[in-house]
């Protein structure tokens, strides 16, 4: 019987790319490695010959070649929140541009899990980590000051941060959501708002303005995380049922306020004459909403951005001239109050 032996393909390897693009294999392996130093027309001809060949760079030579691993830890409490996600797919976009990949964790909003997460994060090296908020376990803290890796802090605003943070204060959000309702003339609002640390924040921030103000809110209703439209709908209902003197509703998120407009329209509520509504984000549907939401702007998309340079300027050896960047935050009257 006669024996089949058929003959093994070799992988391509970096001097098959070299040869397509027509550039030396050093210059392939800086264009992989440090494009960022690389001419885009060089960078582009590499990636072309790379699809051409069918070439696989391997990462963790890279890594052990330039001490680098070009991932960046991401650690976000949910993905099903529209609040995060400019903000992740701003930060995504502006690593890849600079040859850098996120690695994203969802952690929930428990402090021990954040701590477990980014601790088995640090096992795959990662050149820097994200992480969303402030508030971390004294274990996080620590094994991160141990590992020292660039860390920024978004979504949140304190004068001591581990590193570096890109971020805003919701204490003064809620202070300013508190003028704005005696500015348009509000006595009896009601609260409909979720229980997560930086929800409540607001919140507290907006009672101890309204308490200045002599406003009392009438009504409090928390909300279950996730912050759905039907979450909303349905505690505006609860809310109208008992308290339908309230003048106005002031919700821990856009999608929440957009629930209970419709909650108050199925009553046939003429909105913002007899009841306002207003959110928090200015999430993509609020301004086209009918009627349009009132809210707070967050410029989610530039907080992606400034968090992405700051790590690349700490990588690069770059003084980092602002290790604190508040992105501050616009109200926005729109037609719902």
């Amino acid at each position: 019987m006669k024996q089949r032996n058929p003959e093994r393909k070799t992988a391509p390897t970096l001097e098959d790319v070299a040869r397509v693009a027509g550039i030396s294999p050093m210059t392939v392996s800086r264009a992989l490695n440090s494009p960022e130093q690389v001419r885009p027309a060089t960078v582009a001809k590499v990636k072309s010959a790379i699809v051409a060949t069918g070439y696989i760079p391997n990462a963790q030579a890279g890594s052990l070649a330039s001490n680098r691993s070009r991932l960046i830890a991401v650690v976000v409490p949910q993905i099903n929140n529209n609040m995060f996600v400019d903000t992740i797919q701003s930060l995504n976009d502006s690593l890849s541009a600079r040859g850098y990949h996120m690695l994203l964790c969802v952690t929930g909003y428990e402090t021990e899990t954040e701590a477990e997460t980014v601790a088995t994060l640090l096992s795959r090296r990662p050149d820097g980590i994200v992480l969303t908020g402030i508030h971390h376990s004294a274990q996080l803290k620590k094994v991160l000051l141990q590992a020292n890796v660039p860390v920024v802090e978004i979504w949140d605003m304190t004068p001591t941060p581990i590193d570096m943070l890109v971020g805003f204060s919701h204490e003064k959000i809620g202070a300013r959501v508190a003028e704005y309702l005696a500015e348009r003339g509000y006595k009896k609002p009601g609260l409909i708002w979720t229980d997560d640390r930086r929800a409540l924040q607001r919140k507290q921030g907006l009672q101890d303005a309204l308490m200045t103000l002599d406003i009392k809110p009438i009504a409090d209703v928390t909300v279950q995380l996730p912050a759905l439209m039907a979450r909303g709908r349905e505690a505006c209902t609860q809310l109208l049922d008992h308290h339908p003197d309230v003048d106005v509703l002031v919700c821990s998120s856009d999608t929440l306020a957009q629930g209970a407009l419709m909650a108050a329209q199925s009553r046939g509520i003429h909105i913002p004459q007899q009841l306002a509504v207003i959110g928090f984000g200015d999430l993509d549907f609020a301004a086209a909403n009918f009627p349009s939401i009132s809210t707070v702007r967050i410029d989610r998309q530039r907080m992606g951005e400034l968090a992405a340079e700051q790590l690349m300027k700490r990588l690069h050896n770059q003084m980092v001239e602002n290790p604190i960047i508040d992105m501050g935050f616009t109200m926005l009257p729109r037609d719902s109050g």
